[in-house]
């Protein structure tokens, strides 16, 4: 995820004048502690989706849900950061997420927890080069110490892939 950008990166709002160079490195920013990623196939693949801009297109490294649709992740960032942006790149056809709820600054949910109203809440288009950026509310993202993304559904409602 990246400064503005994400599922695995992120960025928008040109309004203050952003260069892909260099804010769309957030992933830098993640906390290696306490990082964790609920529904994953395999433990420890939901770390790898977050990754440079430049990179965003390597599909080497993906999380795949195990059993159902649903994806969650939770992380801490080392400070404090603004959020502008978030680009959301999905597996194939049917596995590519079409939602993502965003809540900020509240550790440790769980699927009991997402049912809550999030922050803010996207509709997904299928995007395979990384190329749309949604905007998120930067006054609302302006202080942003932890961060999760839930992915409640995919195309073919039996799996997501980021």
């Amino acid at each position: 995820m990246s400064h503005g950008h994400s599922h695995t990166g992120g960025n928008c709002n040109c309004d203050d004048g952003f260069e892909i160079a260099t804010d769309f490195a957030l992933h830098t920013k993640i906390s290696e502690c306490g990082f964790e990623c609920l529904g994953e196939e395999i433990e420890g693949s939901g770390r790898k989706v977050f990754k440079d801009y430049e990179n965003r297109t390597n599909r080497e490294k993906f999380v795949q849900s195990d059993c159902d649709p649903e994806l969650l992740f939770n992380f801490k960032f080392d400070g404090n950061v603004k959020l502008k942006s978030i680009i959301v790149i999905g597996g194939d056809d049917d596995l590519e997420p079409t939602k993502l709820k965003i809540f900020m600054n509240k550790e440790g949910l769980t699927f009991d927890d997402v049912t809550r109203k999030a922050d803010q809440e996207l509709e997904l288009v299928s995007d395979p080069t990384g190329d749309v950026q949604y905007p998120l509310k930067t006054t609302k993202f302006n202080n942003v110490h932890h961060l999760s993304l839930f992915f409640p559904e995919s195309k073919g409602e039996d799996q997501t892939r980021i």
